[in-house]
């Protein structure tokens, strides 16, 4: 499908500390959007020297964006400037407690979470489509309330919605991750929530370079995933020193226990602090020589914890190890969010484009 990225947001995780309505009534009484980013721009710079990874990332794989419109603040970005030019509109927020909120007065009820500018935005810009994304605790945070005020927000907005907990493994990768789905029409269509049916032909190990050389993830002209068989190489730092496996094998202490599984065939949920390297009931190990033993398991590398989010190996990482774990781990499933985009195309919403 045609498509143009219009814009994108992400702050990549660099928090600042600034007056945010008086930051908001500068920005907004700006005439143009070169002028408000370029405002943006320098607050932060003047606040941080932290880099933004994710725009790093962005501008990499999706050099058709121009930078000029990638924004780094949700809160200060001017929905306005976009209204009646986004088709689909996709992102997510923190899950925050609401458990000071009222919900008497809507939308304004919710100010100074994160959940309030996304829903501004699709206010602000009146989307044809939105997907919001978050983590299926979700629906039962501060017992169920928090869902409660975000309903009654989509509700108020005037777009017709529907939502679910969606895993990943159901999608074609072989990973166990759900996560909670809200797709929402301006006009009313038929729109049904794919039906969890795909279930991987792959496991975990066939994602690992040591069965797929790096560059051997593919997806062919129907989206489905192919994998090359061609064995690659992975460098020795991945693979676990004495110490580290001592640790992430322990099956438990006096006051907890795991069962130290590696190998999986579906992952456990990829986490952005892999990199931390959890125990093996949390994170995923894996080993090829046939034992699980002292000098043959290893951690997954960065390349393989985008694999199984769904990331081809022409997706280029140009981060560090570190920041390359915590962008797989913080994104959305590219099989998932593909299955969604099929059923909101049969909808014809966008009139076949």
């Amino acid at each position: 499908m045609d498509h143009e990225i219009i814009f994108a947001c992400d702050n990549g995780e660099v928090d600042i500390e600034y007056d945010i309505e008086l930051e908001k009534s500068k920005v907004f009484a700006l005439e143009t959007i070169d002028e408000k980013k370029q405002y943006v721009d320098d607050l932060y710079k003047r606040l941080t020297k932290r880099t933004n990874f994710v725009k790093k990332s962005y501008l990499a794989n999706y050099p058709q964006l121009d930078e000029n419109r990638f924004f780094q603040d949700i809160i200060l970005l001017d929905g306005r400037d976009f209204e009646g030019e986004v088709d689909l509109f996709v992102g997510g927020s923190p899950c925050q407690s609401f458990s000071t909120v009222g919900f008497q007065q809507g939308l304004e009820d919710v100010r100074g979470t994160l959940f309030y500018e996304y829903a501004r935005l699709i206010k602000e810009i009146k989307p044809k489509v939105f997907i919001f994304e978050n983590v299926r605790g979700l629906l039962t945070n501060d017992n169920g309330r928090t869902w409660k005020i975000i309903r009654s927000i989509f509700n108020s907005l005037g777009y017709t919605y529907k939502f679910a907990l969606l895993n990943a493994s159901d999608y074609g990768i072989p990973q166990t991750r759900r996560r909670l789905f809200v797709v929402g029409f301006k006009d009313k269509v038929d729109f049904k929530m794919p039906p969890a049916t795909k279930e991987s032909s792959h496991v975990m190990k066939d994602f690992c370079i040591n069965n797929c050389k790096e560059g051997g993830m593919t997806y062919d002209e129907n989206g489905e995933i192919v994998l090359s068989k061609e064995p690659g190489e992975v460098d020795p730092k991945y693979t676990l020193s004495s110490l580290l496996y001592k640790y992430v094998m322990k099956s438990g202490t006096k006051n907890w226990s795991q069962n130290p599984i590696i190998n999986l065939d579906i992952a456990r949920t990829v986490l952005k602090t892999m990199g931390n390297r959890h125990r093996a009931g949390v994170d995923n190990y894996v080993s090829f020589d046939g034992t699980e033993d002292l000098g043959s398991v290893r951690m997954l590398t960065e390349r393989e914890a985008h694999r199984l989010m769904g990331f081809t190996d022409d997706y280029k990482i140009v981060v560090s190890r570190a920041q390359a774990y915590k962008q797989a781990g913080n994104s959305i499933v590219v099989d998932v969010l593909m299955a969604i985009l099929k059923s909101i195309i049969d909808t014809n919403v966008f009139g076949g484009k």
